[in-house]
């Protein structure tokens, strides 16, 4: 019986492993939360999250974006040398940076707007140390299909990050509870990674060579050279929220902004990724764009049917269950979930064009986007200078601000692969963003 359950294609099986294991590991922070917000307060979350938020920006860099070209030789006897310079990057990228934070510390912590992050950012190039390290094991893992490895790692890294979370927290540490919790985790997990591989994959060690690095970097140059500058912009709007919110607010905003969003995007991001994979899949195989069309319409129709309502609960049920469930510190969560679900929603229904532009072979594209998109938002926060906000009202505003560019940025992406039917779903897309704008703004309204 359970032999006519297993998926029979061994794609669909690796599928599944890698789903599991991702599943597993997005599970628990989320089902420990609720001791987590006992144990932490909105500004320890605050600390942690501008913490994230810079190490997140500086790993971008971490190998370079060579470890992207790990899945791309046909020999794996280049794809270890290209192993090897992405982590012979990441130590020189970690060393820069220890170098910037040990000349600039004060300046960067004056820059961001809270004194508590001075000592830590000492920590932040042992972060992007570890995070290209994993990276870089990561890719050779998925290339030789150890899936299982993977999925193993992952869940791992969350168990000891969480482990962790509880046994510090309870110490007493604060902010530097979650921020040693993440670096336990993500030394844990390459260490795994790196001993099994160091175990199970010897014999192509021997095949690393200087000459044959150098050759593999100018061969793939162009990861470092368009991939980096496109991913850094991604990543500094990304996290640009959080780094104002902490130097103009205070850091428990950054706290209520970050846990509001973790809560949301992660229990949709497991029915997300699931079909995200397996649609990236069934479009790199094609370059026609009326089949894109057709399977983006048909995807986006169905993460619509599936998660609207489950969606509209948890965010506006949270009322009731926010103060019963992560304490009464945590009371004002809800208006922070309320707010914060408009981009969250409707870039979980944008989803299927996230791969679009690489499978078009359009990336320069993706790049005038991602900039786009930065300057928008960064004008909007520059207005902050200029007009006398309301907390509740600004946060509000740029929330609407980052819907309307989600939906600008698809209807871009639908002009470039003249998608016919993008009409239609573009109706549907804006009635869902109008049903939550009204929702949200009576409510804002009310409160």
């Amino acid at each position: 019986m359970f032999n006519r359950l297993k998926p029979k294609s061994e794609f669909s099986r690796n599928v599944l492993t890698l789903m599991t294991g991702t599943t597993i590991a997005q599970a628990i922070p989320i089902a420990i939360s609720p001791i987590l917000t006992r144990i932490y307060t909105p500004e320890d979350f605050g600390v942690f999250a501008l913490y994230m938020s810079m190490a997140s920006i500086v790993s971008v860099m971490a190998t370079g974006r060579y470890e992207l070209a790990i899945m791309l030789p046909n020999k794996d006897e280049d794809a270890i040398n290209i192993v090897a310079l992405s982590i012979m990057i990441s130590f020189l990228v970690s060393f820069i940076t220890l170098l910037i934070v040990f000349f600039f510390n004060t300046p960067l912590t004056t820059f961001l707007g809270n004194p508590e992050i001075s000592d830590w950012l000492y920590f932040i190039p042992l972060t992007v140390l570890l995070t290209g390290f994993y990276q870089s094991f990561n890719y050779w893992s998925n290339r030789k299909k150890e899936y299982k490895r993977l999925a193993t790692s992952r869940v791992i890294q969350s168990g000891t990050t969480v482990s962790s979370n509880l046994a510090l927290g309870f110490t007493g540490l604060g902010s530097g509870g979650l921020i040693w919790s993440t670096i336990f985790g993500k030394g844990i997990a390459s260490f795994m990674l790196g001993k099994i591989i160091l175990k199970e994959d010897r014999n192509y060690f021997g095949k690393v060579k200087r000459l044959k690095i150098v050759a593999l970097m100018r061969q793939y140059v162009k990861f470092p050279k368009f991939d980096v500058p496109s991913a850094l912009i991604y990543s500094v709007y990304t996290n640009m929220a959080v780094i104002f919110f902490t130097k103009f607010f205070e850091a428990s905003i950054s706290g209520f902004y970050f846990f509001a969003n973790r809560l949301l995007k992660t229990p949709f991001s497991f029915f997300i990724s699931a079909f995200s994979d397996v649609f990236y899949q069934k479009l790199s195989k094609t370059k026609d764009f009326t089949f894109i069309s057709k399977e983006i319409n048909h995807f986006s129709l169905k993460i619509l049917k599936i998660t609207f309502i489950p969606f509209l609960v948890v965010v506006y049920s949270s009322y009731f269950y926010v103060t019963p469930i992560f304490g009464e510190k945590w009371q004002s969560l809800y208006i922070y979930i309320w707010i914060f679900s408009m981009p969250i929603y409707i870039g979980l229904l944008l989803a299927p064009y996230g791969h679009v532009l690489k499978i078009i072979n359009r990336q320069e594209i993706s790049m005038y986007l991602h900039c786009m998109r930065l300057v928008l938002l960064g004008g909007f926060f520059f207005s902050y200078f200029y007009v006398d906000y309301l907390l509740l009202w600004f946060l509000f505003l740029f929330s609407l601000l980052d819907t309307i560019i989600h939906l600008l940025i698809n209807f871009i992406i639908d002009l470039i692969i003249r998608n016919q039917k993008m009409i239609y779903m573009n109706i549907l897309r804006l009635s869902v963003f109008i049903v939550l704008l009204v929702i949200n703004y009576n409510m804002i309204k009310g409160i």
